[in-house]
Order: C-alpha cells, then sequence, then structure tokens
C-alpha cells in the first residue's frame, strides 16, 4: 500500500505535526483510467481475499504487479540482463535491485480491505469522505508547502493519478515536480541522479 497516500492521510489529519510535506509517485485519485492496477482494483472481491488468507502476503501484490507489464517484466528485462553479462557491476546492480523489488512484506488484511474499498474502489481520498477513527479525511486541512512529485512514465501510479493533490489542498505554497521516467526510475535510476525534470507551479 503507497506510503505517500498514508502520509497524505496523516497530514489531513494531523497538519500541526507536520512542517512540509513531499510526496512522490503517490496515488490520489484512484478512479483514473490510465492506470490497469486502478481498474483492476475497481472489481477487485477484497471480502474474499482478505477473509480467506487473512494477512495480505508480498507475493501476491508482486504477481499482480508483475502481470501489469508481463513481457518487459518477465521476459524483456532478463533478455538485457543477459546481453549485460560481461559488465560485472551491471550484474552486481540488476541482482540488488531484483532482491529489492521483490522483498515485499506481508500486509495487515484489514488495513488491506479498508485501503482498496475506501480508495480504489470509492475514491474517497478525493471525495473528502475517508473516516479514520471517527475524523474525517479533509485534504482541504493541509496548508503547508507541498512538493507533489510525479513521474511521466509510471505505470503503476499514472500522472493522472498524482496530480489531483495539489487541486484540493489548501496550501499556497504548492509544486507539480514531472519527472521524465517510470515508478522505479525515479528513485534509482542514473537519470533520477542527473537529469533536471521540468516544473509546473501548481
Amino acid at each position: 500500500m503507497p506510503g505517500g497516500t498514508f502520509s497524505v492521510i496523516y497530514a489531513a489529519l494531523y497538519p500541526e505535526k507536520i512542517r512540509n510535506l513531499i510526496t512522490r509517485v503517490t496515488p490520489i485519485d484512484f478512479h483514473v483510467t490510465d492506470g490497469l492496477l486502478n481498474v483492476w482494483s475497481r472489481h477487485m472481491n477484497v471480502d474474499k481475499m482478505v477473509d480467506t488468507m487473512g494477512i495480505m502476503p508480498g507475493e501476491f501484490r508482486n504477481l499482480g504487479f508483475l502481470m501489469l507489464k508481463s513481457f518487459q517484466l518477465l521476459v524483456d528485462k532478463y533478455v538485457g540482463f543477459m546481453d549485460n553479462l560481461d559488465d560485472p557491476a551491471t550484474g552486481v546492480d540488476f541482482v540488488l535491485m531484483e532482491k529489492w523489488i521483490f522483498d515485499s512484506p506481508a500486509q495487515a488484511g484489514e488495513a488491506y480491505r479498508k485501503f482498496i474499498e475506501d480508495l480504489y474502489q470509492e475514491n474517497k481520498l478525493v471525495k473528502g469522505e475517508p473516516d479514520i477513527g471517527g475524523r474525517r479525511v479533509d485534504l482541504r486541512r493541509i496548508t503547508l508547502p507541498l512538493l507533489n512529485v510525479y513521474a511521466t512514465e509510471d505505470h503503476l501510479v499514472p500522472p493522472a493519478s498524482s496530480i489531483p493533490l495539489n487541486d484540493p489542498v489548501g496550501s499556497e505554497d504548492k509544486t507539480l515536480y514531472g519527472f521524465p521516467g517510470g515508478h522505479i526510475g525515479i528513485y534509482v535510476s542514473s537519470r533520477s541522479r542527473k537529469e533536471p525534470s521540468s516544473m509546473v507551479s501548481g
């Protein structure tokens, strides 16, 4: 489950405890149709899954992510790895990346159920409707400086899902930062360390 979304929810509930908010590839509008993950999740029988498994295994989520781009993630990247076997550094980087990507912890079943139902299926966050412990999550309560970073080629969290955060928040100091790359590349690619991204003031 996206930590950025949890951070946004926390900032809306406890704005007095946070000085600045930076989000990266954070889903906010879950009913956009740009990404398969949003479409699939709206039709997911999360009650049956949680009632059956209890704790949602990380392997289940990994399988879902692989299915989003099955050829590229199950075939193409390994062909690329074989093409670079003569470069030890590339091999080490590849193995470390694979370990990081597939090291997915299990998710608490009831938290997973609420996240899927309230956000992916009912899109409550942009409507100002989520209820956490009897408190309504209202994004207008976020008035602190906001930097909202999205990846222009993100297949997991498409830009159309992240960008809407800047509209409902009450912040006067808010910026959109478009990174020219994908969901993982925004964290670990060489481009993320050296190539400037275009910035659009919100």
